[in-house]
């Protein structure tokens, strides 16, 4: 594959690479209403200093006044961010995702079996310790996510998430309560790694008539095997 995003047959796909700077941010697409980005690993882009950065660097990057931010990737999770260019796209976009009609595929590693290999995780979340949540049995608000695994070598899988829900750590708490925190994920007792290893890899969905299909490549220090057991058939 060439350094150039590739758009073929709808699909908008970013090579592999590493971490960039703020002001060097990859576009996966660009359309009159709304950019895709490859958002880095540890870079906020809601109610930290840096969150208060990066929105305007990007936006200069673009040559735009202002983005709207419609949903959210949390600080230590890399891949397709969606920002909207007006205001008429924001609202429209963010009801997209309310809605689920905006489909997310998220991938993760993990050390240690987990206490199924497929299926789903729902309950309610409320807030723990020291920033963090939990997964109560209740489902009277449930976060819904629905994975499939595959190991990559001796105590160590691969995990395909499919969130149906949009709540706050929602698939590092589902991780955990499979008795596999994600690897690096301190937070929620997760093996130290140079990275909490999850990104959001995919957003497939129809916009004014054409359909959207927006992936971006893992970033290193992803091992390209660990990538390549994601890949859809």
């Amino acid at each position: 594959m060439s350094d150039a995003v590739s758009a073929k047959a709808g699909v908008f796909r970013q090579p592999e690479i590493g971490l960039p700077e703020i002001n060097t941010v990859a576009i996966l697409y660009r359309h009159a209403d709304f950019v895709a980005i490859h958002k880095p690993a540890g870079v906020s882009v809601q109610q930290e200093a840096d969150a208060v950065a990066f929105l305007p660097a990007l936006a200069a990057q673009l040559g735009v006044p202002r983005l709207w931010l419609v949903h959210r990737l949390d600080k230590v999770t890399s891949g397709v961010l969606l920002l909207a260019l007006n205001a008429a796209a924001a609202s429209t976009l963010a009801q997209m995702f309310a809605s689920g009609q905006i489909h997310k595929t998220y991938w993760a590693v993990a050390a240690g079996k987990p206490s199924k290999k497929q299926g789903w995780v729902t309950g309610d979340m409320v807030k723990a310790r020291r920033g963090a949540w939990k997964l109560l049995r209740s489902q009277h608000n449930p976060a819904r996510t629905r994975f499939d695994s595959a190991s990559l070598e001796a105590g160590l899988r691969f995990y395909r998430l499919w969130p149906q829900s949009g709540k706050t750590h929602q698939l590092r708490v589902a991780m955990k309560s499979l008795g596999c925190p994600i690897l690096g994920d301190v937070l929620y007792g997760g093996e130290v790694a140079a990275r909490v290893f999850l990104h959001a890899q995919r957003l497939v969905f129809a916009y004014q008539g054409e359909q959207m299909d927006i992936r971006a490549d893992a970033p290193l220090p992803w091992p390209a095997a660990w990538a390549a057991a994601g890949e859809d058939t």
